[in-house]
């Protein structure tokens, strides 16, 4: 931030001049400062070495260097939190998640250009993206990425251990979540026998490929929920975004599940404290929550509720959480009985759920 000032310091980037326009004022009229525009990636990576800003909101699709190719050279450069302004699509979640395996820390879907009654919707997801992206511990947030050593955490030994028929795991996560998410169920063995839920703040259109990327990389079967769906042992369900996730029955070793589009909590649409919630009332067996990187405060009235019903709980520690946000108030609220970071998360659930 400016120390002159205190606003939070911006960099527009976009190959479109009337994009860059309406991103400017979009941002200037909720107070962030627009030191300086970039039309392509090589421009960009020239103008955030000479701007210094805060954050970087960055278009993927450019000339000459594309947001991917910028996203990793200012990594490698000048190191700075880059917010991906990401199109609304397949292909667009695709090279999303890819910016984020480059180093990008957050994405947002790219406005619109029309004029509609969307835009104080649009300005305030704009906005608020913008200033969590600044807030972001870049060196946190690199510890977190995924890398070979930390798919296979907590994996070791899981032959000697005993684990129940079978265990629920709840996991909510907001900026900088996705990378961790993926070590915590690359972390998982498939003998743990867990039911998994994923809530992780992410707009419509990309929990979906999320989900596969999350199927790929662990030995769970992981899809986006669907509204009445049923999971067993060796299942996942990442949250849709754009709508509330709640369990509503445990039956026969499996769990069915509820989505609804009832008004966002804390700004959000899914909320993790619904998921952890419901689940802590209807779900028998061992239960665990886990709380990762993320700002605001939404998981600890789900995470009380779940130490109430008698389950585990983790967080995620502040040197690898990106935003040490929704971790620190589950944590001052006394909710948690384990703070882990990262890389042992994964290891910090199988202990919850061994029997002695």
């Amino acid at each position: 931030m400016s120390a002159a000032t205190g606003s939070t310091r911006a960099v527009v980037v976009d190959d479109s001049r009337f994009m860059r326009t309406l991103i400017r004022r979009l941002l200037e009229e909720e107070g962030i400062e627009v030191v300086d525009e970039a039309a392509d990636g090589v421009e960009a990576v020239e103008t955030v070495a000479s701007s210094r800003p805060d954050v970087v909101t960055m278009d993927i699709e450019m000339p000459r260097q594309n947001g991917i190719e910028a996203v990793g050279d200012i990594m490698n450069d000048c190191p700075t939190p880059v917010l991906i302004l990401s199109a609304h699509a397949d292909e667009g979640a695709s090279v999303t998640f890819e910016a984020l395996d480059r180093g990008a820390v957050d994405f947002v879907t790219k406005p619109g250009g029309e004029v509609s009654s969307e835009m104080p919707k649009v300005r305030r997801e704009l906005v608020s993206k913008v200033r969590e992206a600044a807030a972001v511990d870049l060196a946190a947030a690199r510890a977190t990425r995924r890398t070979p050593a930390r798919q296979t955490a907590g994996t070791g030994g899981a032959a000697a251990r005993s684990f129940p028929d079978v265990a629920t795991l709840v996991i909510g996560a907001s900026t900088g979540g996705p990378n961790v998410v993926e070590g915590v169920l690359a972390g998982l063995p498939r003998e743990a026998n867990l039911r998994v839920l994923v809530v992780q703040h992410m707009p419509e259109g990309f929990t979906a490929r999320f989900a596969d990327r999350l199927d790929k990389r662990s030995a769970y079967q992981v899809r986006e929920a669907r509204d009445g769906d049923r999971i067993g042992p060796g299942e996942a369900r990442v949250a849709p975004g754009g709508a509330h996730l709640r369990v509503t029955d445990d039956r026969g070793g499996r769990l069915r599940l509820e989505l609804d589009s009832s008004p966002p909590l804390h700004g959000t649409r899914p909320a993790v404290d619904h998921a952890m919630s419901s689940a802590s009332d209807v779900v028998s067996g061992p239960l665990v929550g886990a709380i990762l990187t993320g700002m605001g405060r939404d998981g600890v009235d789900g995470m009380t509720d779940i130490r109430r019903a008698g389950g585990a709980t983790v967080a995620q520690d502040e040197s690898t959480s990106a935003i040490f946000g929704m971790p620190k108030r589950a944590i001052e609220a006394g909710c948690v009985e384990r703070v882990l970071p990262a890389e042992r998360l994964a290891e910090g659930v199988l202990d919850a759920i061994e029997r002695d």
